[in-house]
């Protein structure tokens, strides 16, 4: 029996990670997202689908940990100071979205038929968003870390600490319609308890991690730092929740407090793998809670449901934002990123059943209103990033080129040709700078350059920064497509002029050569030369000796540069050195004699080791 049990075990095991393997690519290809492949795949192989689960409730609690994870690795990012520097996100944006979007939620739930305290309660489920959808995508869009993100992230924190008054509310509605029902500690004392839990685990944070993992460094034994990790995320979350506040909560405070230490990088590279798995794990078993005999029943109720609180807690977060000073596409972005319930939603309409507030059926419908509504969001978020238009870079305080003049111009200003320009004006000859990055420019002209935007692959954008008059041009730009199309444009209409150009790697360079260019150099050839120099300095070896070996290879490199333009990448390739002996050459069969030297010479050589032959 214990073998079949481990058969079925392994068997549920592999068709979760079949499924994400099959679906995640797919749907990652498709342009769809990864979080949508997860959904889908776990209702295909749900108890609604192929049927090979019947309990995706057991799944989801053991996903949640994903969540949890995701927030323990977002809070070691969010540094105290960084945090308290969010507060008015935190407590005026986010409670003004959550307080708006509940009353107005309410109202819809109530147009539709429920009661008063089964609308305030499916509305607020469906008002606390999902973390897991919304900060996966975010991670997925890299915008985690921008200021639109942050503000993201102060709503989510918000909404987590929402969750202790939320659960109050079903027990104060339970004691009010109608026989008492035990939901658990008084209102006064949950509160009091979720305050204390926050408490301890900021101390406990403050004055024992960082030594508690000093111990556990000296053992040196690796996987038990891994095990600390975990046992320092989820036992935080385990205490938080025990406290009436959420895991996901508990996880981010852990990981706040432990962002200053000298082992976050450590904790973070232990926690990511769990992470990952387990956040695809979490959305796999919330497709397969999508309840489809519920939609098929009640899909006009349901289909409604959707459409009509996603629109309305949208436009709801679109005002707040707007009110808040936030941009028309930022407030847009956010609408569709927070348009959808949220994991909680499940916890919360379970705590109304058992306290009565409403039954069920209602609890089935509002669940498969909020599994749907998390499935559009990223299909939401696709189609609304296709219809807006690409975001106006703000041109305020940035001059075009028009009339520019110079001896020299210098297209791209990074930190390449940041370095380029200085000799050049330390000998005062007139320089013309030109760039496309914005911020860039900005940003140099902070250290006293005058720089204007242009864009090096126009042809009017080089005529009028002076590149008809100018004795050399600079190719400083860092992609190799963008060097490559303004080194045609150069050489076709401007063939007088010195072309140089920074390349980006040895295949670069030969595109550059056959170009025709006047000079290319690879962008860290130089630089790692020196570097290679001053180990070998460090090594012991005499400051001579280096210099004599670095233009040894130097020497080697330009010899295989010249045998590679004329056949090739892969020509020369025995001028460059590994770190593999050379075999040496043999003959198929030993010879009887010797080697006999004909004149003095050989003789010499014969004479010579293979090591003084080398050197």
């Amino acid at each position: 029996m214990a073998a079949e049990a481990a058969g079925m075990n392994l068997g549920h095991a592999v068709a979760l990670l079949a499924a994400a393997v099959i679906a995640v690519p797919v749907f990652r290809k498709l342009g769809l997202g990864s979080v949508l492949g997860y959904l889908a795949a776990g209702l295909v192989i749900g108890p609604f689908g192929l049927k090979l689960f019947a309990d995706p409730e057991a799944i989801l609690h053991v996903a949640e940990l994903g969540v949890v994870m995701f927030l323990f690795i977002i809070g070691l990012e969010m540094r105290p100071a960084k945090l308290w520097s969010l507060r008015k996100e935190i407590f005026g944006l986010g409670a003004a979205q959550v307080m708006l979007c509940c009353a107005l939620l309410s109202g819809v739930a109530m147009l539709g038929g429920l009661p008063v305290q089964a609308a305030i309660i499916g509305a607020s489920g469906f008002v606390l968003s999902s973390t897991a959808v919304i900060m996966k995508m975010l991670d997925e869009r890299g915008e985690t870390s921008t200021e639109a993100g942050q503000r993201a992230v102060s709503i989510l924190l918000l909404e987590d600490l929402a969750v202790v008054p939320l659960l109050a509310l079903v027990a104060l509605m339970a004691s009010m319609s109608g026989p008492a029902v035990d939901t658990g500690r008084p209102v006064w004392m949950a509160v009091l308890i979720g305050l204390a839990c926050i408490a301890a685990v900021i101390a406990a944070g403050r004055w024992l991690l960082n030594p508690f993992f000093q111990i556990l460094a000296r053992t040196g034994a690796r996987e038990i730092m891994t095990a600390a990790a975990l046992l320092v995320v989820l036992g935080t979350a385990l205490f938080m929740q025990w406290g009436g506040l959420s895991m996901a909560m508990g996880a981010f405070l852990a990981g706040v407090l432990l962002s200053e230490s000298v082992f976050r990088h450590q904790l973070e590279a232990d926690v990511e793998p769990f992470r990952g798995i387990l956040l695809g794990l979490f959305f796999l078993s919330v497709g397969m809670s999508l309840d489809l005999s519920v939609v098929v029943s009640e899909w006009g109720l349901i289909l409604a449901g959707v459409v009509a609180f996603m629109i309305v807690k949208a436009a709801g977060i679109y005002g707040v934002a707007r009110l808040f000073r936030a941009g028309h596409r930022e407030a847009i972005q956010r609408a569709a990123l927070f348009a959808q319930g949220g994991e909680f939603a499940f916890v919360l309409y379970s705590a109304a059943v058992a306290a009565g507030v409403f039954d069920a059926r209602t609890s089935a419908a509002l669940t498969a209103i909020v599994i749907m509504s998390m499935a559009l969001t990223p299909l939401v978020v696709i189609v609304l990033n296709r219809l807006l238009p690409a975001p106006k870079e703000s041109m305020d305080g940035i001059e075009a080129a028009a009339g520019l003049e110079g001896r020299v111009l210098l297209v791209g200003f990074g930190r390449f040709a940041q370095v380029v320009s200085q000799p050049l004006l330390a000998r005062g000859i007139e320089v013309a700078l030109i760039e496309t990055d914005v911020e860039m420019i900005r940003a140099a002209s902070t250290f006293g350059f005058k720089v204007y935007y242009g864009d090096g692959t126009r042809l009017d954008v080089l005529r009028a920064s002076g590149a008809d008059t100018a004795e050399a041009i600079l190719v400083c730009v860092e992609k190799p497509e963008v060097a490559d199309k303004i080194v045609e444009l150069v050489k076709a209409e401007f063939p007088l002029a010195k072309l140089l150009v920074r390349a980006f790697d040895r295949g670069h360079s030969l595109r550059l050569i056959e170009a025709g260019v006047d000079f290319q150099i690879r962008e860290t050839f130089e630089s790692a030369l020196t570097f290679g120099k001053r180990t070998l300095i460090e090594l012991g070896v005499d400051e001579v000796e280096a210099a004599e070996i670095v233009r040894d290879v130097r020497r080697r490199d330009t010899e295989r540069l010249e045998l590679q333009v004329a056949g090739g990448l892969q020509a020369g390739r025995w001028l460059m050195r590994g770190n593999m002996a050379t075999p040496t050459p043999e003959p198929f069969s030993v010879p009887r004699h010797g080697g006999k030297a004909l004149n003095t010479e050989a003789a010499d050589v014969l004479a010579k080791s293979p090591k003084q032959l080398a050197e």
